[in-house]
């Protein structure tokens, strides 16, 4: 049994070695076909094809034009990346704290941190669970704020029947290794505003307008760059990947969503055990399924011992130097810390290996 599992499907397999053979790898017509397809299966909008979900996330924060000395509210709850993305504008990241029996950010705690400094927030969708993206939204419209949702962990996930990377001003998604979808390494940015879909697809590749930019009789494209991009487009491959991953998605997240059921049924009201709080108004995509455990070592042994992967993913970054490591405040993160723990959940589980789960939960540890 495996803790996580890249799906890598015969599609995608058959995509690559067609965008091998062709001899043209670099960004092309398979990763506008990737955009065009990710758009209309998941929902979302303005999708930009990105080399990373970092690269997806810092883009997003370079759009708003972020200087030195501006700030960016975020949960803890989330992997280094997150609070890199923020430093690499300028801006600084400001930690506030989550909601325990949900991972995701804070509301209360959210308003505590805005500042005249503050630029935007960025909620990040633990596990696959939506934040609470209207009160988010409000709360930035009323202080005049962008926000960008980290989604590395949402694809599939949905927030009042809207799919998220519909809602917000930006959101950013993953398609590293061991996510949904997988395109080796990969991500994506939806915009809201065409203005910023438009810009985005110029600064991933340098700056260069590459749809206006003709190649003229030297054998070069004509271009102009008045802003400083980066290299950040998705190339063929990884699309060629991404596009075939993405084909049998829907069936894949309706099977975890089912073993996600039947976890929350049978471990309800297990001694020790504490589950997340599902909420009636959105749907996760469950890339994790944490519980909050009483004596976590002990259970992570006996897990073990019955030949069950657990892992906590992740543990609050405000601890890390790099922020600057201030952590006391943040009560429920601590508690979380120190309590969570994830365990297997993914498309690649038999029913067997789900009872397997339930049962060593169930006999105590």
């Amino acid at each position: 049994m495996d803790f996580f599992q890249t799906t890598v499907s015969k599609k995608a397999i058959s995509l690559a070695k067609k965008t091998l053979e062709s001899s043209f790898v670099s960004a092309g017509k398979v990763s506008i076909q990737f955009e065009k397809e990710f758009q209309k299966q998941i929902g979302v909008r303005n999708a930009v094809s990105l080399n990373s979900g970092t690269s997806s996330l810092h883009l997003g924060l370079h759009l708003m034009n972020l200087k030195k000395g501006d700030e960016v509210i975020l949960p803890a709850q989330t992997f280094l990346a997150s609070g890199l993305a923020i430093l690499m504008t300028g801006a600084t990241p400001v930690f506030c704290d989550i909601e325990y029996l949900s991972g995701n950010i804070c509301i209360k705690s959210l308003e505590k941190k805005i500042t005249s400094r503050t630029k935007a927030i960025m909620p990040i969708h633990y596990g696959g669970l939506p934040a609470d993206l209207g009160e988010i939204n409000k709360i930035a419209k009323q202080n005049k704020l962008k926000v960008i949702e980290d989604a590395a962990h949402a694809l599939g996930s949905t927030y009042k029947e809207k799919p998220i990377g519909s809602i917000s001003d930006f959101t950013a998604f993953s398609f590293q290794a061991i996510k949904q979808v997988t395109a080796g390494d990969g991500g994506a940015l939806c915009c809201k505003k065409i203005s910023d879909y438009k810009r985005a697809k110029r600064l991933r590749w340098f700056g260069i307008d590459r749809e206006a930019s003709k190649v003229s009789i030297l054998g070069e494209r004509v271009f102009e760059v008045d802003e400083l991009g980066f290299k950040y487009h998705m190339n063929d491959l990884a699309a060629s990947l991404a596009l075939g991953n993405l084909s049998n998605y829907s069936s894949r997240l309706k099977r975890v969503r089912s073993i996600a059921s039947k976890y929350t049924e049978s471990l309800k009201g297990v001694p020790g055990v504490q589950l997340l709080e599902t909420k009636h108004d959105r749907e996760s995509s469950y890339w994790l399924y944490t519980l909050l455990v009483d004596n976590r070592e002990n259970f992570i042994k006996k897990m073990l011992s019955n030949g069950i992967p657990v892992s906590v993913v992740h543990q609050g970054i405000d601890r890390l130097k790099i922020f600057n490591g201030k952590i006391k405040s943040h009560i429920n993160q601590r508690k979380f810390d120190n309590n969570q723990i994830c365990i297997p959940i993914h498309s690649g589980l038999t029913n067997n290996d789900v009872d397997r789960v339930i049962g060593a939960v169930k006999e105590g540890w």
